[in-house]
């Protein structure tokens, strides 16, 4: 029994993709899984017939899941199955979404779901970059309105070369990491990061996967094809008064059209403006006659303000808060606002505004990463919050959306490439961003105060790195233009959202989406030098307020000690059942971890305070020291016999003070000498070569007794008497 229908095309390297329908999931929309190497998803396509009354908008859920079964792996937690998704599924459901989104019909609104699950995992091979072509392909096949076919692909620079999906060990060398998404024409959406690249670099990279993305549409294509091809089901959502629409252009337009010249830079007083212009044409309408067409009135104005504003600017070049083309909004920053955080700082830049903090911490507050493809830990956090207050709004506080994750994961990509290597930076660093106004780039806000925070901490960064808000408006008549720092008007109403990070030698950070079709690649290289530009202004008014770190960490910042030590010393500093360390914890205030890597112990001391940091220190170094003959010791009398004491010198390690080694007067017995638990000054002189154990004196340390005159021997006697001492006791004498 043939089952489902297959078709393969090869990456510009010759590996294989197989995409293959009609065997699973057959009651879905359109279904597909993808194979490459041994990694496979499955994606599923499901669309309502109807659109829900009153819905003008296109109501798509797109979800990315990674079964824990596809690693051969148990799900983390006391239920052991898998529960609400993680970031990094998060962030893959968004890469899938932005590059979905924009290719359904503007006019289909019905409920629309998108699922992609990982089923088999591939260790060498990284899903995001696959998980768009599943989720297209399934909407390709399907009778859902969509005008695909779309692609994605991961696009990486390698020892200098552009790699499509390169396998995940060769992404460690990786300078540029781009996720590119597009139809066989156009571009649609970019996001990833790199090492302070060039613009033309940057440029290269997107052309380069946008070739990839040819092939893999047109696969698409070859699929319907083998299947018999699918007929689109005929939809129509929207009810229109045509006459209705015409009075609100035509009573409107000019109004519209000339508060938008006004140039007023207070948000909430041109959206009052705008508002008083519906108003006013809402008063020709009786009460009852309103209740029935307002939700047709409102759509009408809406596209009354995006057609008039767009052509405002295109005509006037003149943005809505007066600024030109290129302005940046004025910008003021502060650092060391909150006294007791490790560092912080505000970032203002227009109505846009970012309250940042710094947390330093050790090794023990590292993120334990535990994903299906993804394990580990991450040791640089950053959290973008975005409160209803900062819009002016009311709505309940639901927990971290997807939104704030996706901000928040472009601001730590934009970051982290300016940080200190591992090797000069041991601190787990948490990066939290509290949008407190937004009018327009909170992200980018966030990537500023991040790094004027991470500074004022005192981490070295390598650079100041600063973000900025590209948008672009266009009439697909050869009129555009570019806008530097967008608002956030101008970002709904505008074709591009493009915010490009990076520091004054590079871009470290991008995202691009894209709502309109055919942005030349001349385009494209103009908005990207507007941006360098920008960000050049950028970094030079945050160094206005701190050009780099602080000498030296706060007085309340935890001081972090980092050292190795023997594999076999790890016993020893731990103790039966961690009673060592935790001890040493208890009684110095200081946290300390150990891990065992490459055939070495690391021990990691993290304490507030010098004092307890050094006493922790002490107290380790004292457990992994190997006794030096020669060295002065201040030990602690373990146990007395009758022939001396044990003193321990170093935890774990006792010698033994021979009774003819604690004075230079001959003692008969010990009694009285010495009781349990009193320190002493010894000097470790000899090892016994066989059994190892350690010869301790005290004497040697004492002052040697002057005789009283005329007592003792004469000069030649005692010369004579010095002669026949046995060599060891000579030594032990001088």
């Amino acid at each position: 029994m043939n089952l489902g229908v297959k078709h393969t095309f090869s990456l510009p390297d010759g590996r294989e993709i197989t995409m293959e329908t009609g065997k699973l999931a057959k009651q879905a929309d359109g279904s597909v899984m993808i194979r490459m190497g041994d990694c496979m998803i499955l994606a599923t396509a499901c669309a309502k017939q109807d659109a829900m009354p009153g819905v003008d908008f296109m109501p798509l859920t797109v979800d990315y899941q990674e079964k824990y079964a596809s690693v051969g792996r148990f799900p983390g937690g006391f239920f052991k199955r898998e529960a609400r998704p993680s970031e990094y599924e998060i962030l893959i459901s968004r890469l899938i979404d932005r590059a979905l989104r924009p290719m359904f019909p503007e006019n289909f609104h019905a409920d629309t779901q998108v699922l992609v699950t990982l089923h088999s995992g591939d260790k060498k091979i990284l899903p995001d970059a696959l998980a768009a072509l599943a989720a297209s392909t399934a909407l390709t096949i399907s009778d859902i309105p969509f005008n695909g076919p779309i692609s994605e692909v991961r696009v990486a620079q390698i020892d200098g070369k552009m790699v499509i999906n390169p396998y995940t060990e060769d992404l460690s060398r990786a300078t540029l990491d781009l996720i590119v998404a597009g139809s066989a024409e156009n571009i649609v959406m970019v996001e990833g990061e790199m090492n302070e690249v060039s613009e033309a670099t940057m440029l290269e990279a997107i052309r380069t996967a946008h070739e990839a993305i040819k092939i893999q549409c047109q696969a698409q294509l070859d699929l319907l094809a083998k299947i018999g091809g699918k007929t689109k089901r005929e939809y129509n959502h929207e009810e229109h008064d045509e006459e209705l629409r015409k009075l609100v252009r035509d009573e409107t337009f000019k109004k519209v059209y000339e508060t938008a010249l006004l140039g007023n830079p207070n948000k909430s007083e041109r959206q009052k403006a705008f508002e008083a212009i519906l108003e006013e044409f809402n008063t020709r309408f009786t009460e009852e006659e309103l209740e029935e067409k307002i939700a047709l009135i409102k759509h009408y104005y809406h596209e009354v303000e995006y057609d008039a504003v767009r052509e405002a600017l295109l005509s006037e070049k003149k943005r809505l808060d007066g600024r030109g083309l290129t302005d940046i909004r004025p910008i003021w920053s502060e650092v060391n606002y909150i006294p007791t955080a490790h560092g912080s700082s505000i970032f203002t830049r227009g109505e846009t505004q970012s309250l940042t903090t710094v947390t330093l911490g050790g090794k023990m507050e590292e993120q334990i990463i535990d994903g299906a493809m993804i394990e580990g830990t991450k040791k640089f956090l950053l959290h973008y919050n975005f409160p209803p207050f900062s819009t002016g709004e009311v709505r309940p506080m639901r927990g971290t959306g997807r939104r704030e994750v996706g901000h928040g994961n472009l601001a730590l990509r934009a970051l982290t490439k300016a940080l200190p290597p591992e090797s000069e930076n041991p601190y787990t660093i948490r990066v939290v961003s509290d949008i407190l106004e937004s009018n327009g780039s909170s992200s980018m806000a966030t990537v500023c105060a991040g790094s004027l925070a991470l500074m004022d901490a005192g981490i070295k960064m390598k650079s100041t790195v600063a973000g900025i808000a590209m948008g672009l408006i266009s009439d697909g008549k050869g009129r555009f233009a570019i806008l530097s720092d967008i608002l956030g008007d101008e970002d709904h109403l505008g074709d591009m959202d493009f915010k490009v990070a990076g520091t004054a030698k590079g871009i470290t950070a991008t995202q691009m989406d894209l709502k309109v079709t055919g942005l030349p690649y001349e385009v494209m290289a103009q908005a990207l030098e507007q941006a360098r530009q920008g960000r050049m202004h950028i970094i030079g008014e945050m160094e206005k307020t701190i050009t780099q770190a602080r000498a030296d960490y706060k007085p309340h910042a935890p001081r972090i000690v980092e050292f190795t030590i023997e594999v076999d010393q790890i016993g020893a500093v731990i103790g039966p059942g961690g009673k060592i360390i935790q001890e040493i914890q208890r009684e110095s205030g200081a946290t300390i971890t150990i891990e065992e890597k490459d055939n070495k112990g690391y021990v990691q001391i993290a304490a507030v305070g010098k004092e307890s940091l050094d006493k922790a220190l002490e107290r380790v170094k004292a457990i992994v020291a190997v006794p030096e003959v020669g060295t002065v010791y201040k030990g602690k009398v373990k146990n007395i016999t009758t022939f001396g004491a044990f003193v321990e010198i170093l935890p774990g390690k006792d010698g033994l003070l021979h009774i003819s080694e604690i004075s230079h007067e001959r003692l008969a017995t010990m009694d009285g000498v010495f009781k349990e638990g009193d320190l002493v000054e010894v000097k470790l002189i000899g090892v016994e070569e066989k059994s190892g154990k350690l010869k301790l004196s005290r004497k040697v340390l004492l002052p040697k007794p002057e005789r009283p005159a005329g007592e003792g021997n004469k000069p030649h006697e005692s010369k004579h008497r010095e002669r026949r001492l046995p060599k060891e006791n000579q030594n032990t004498e001088s």
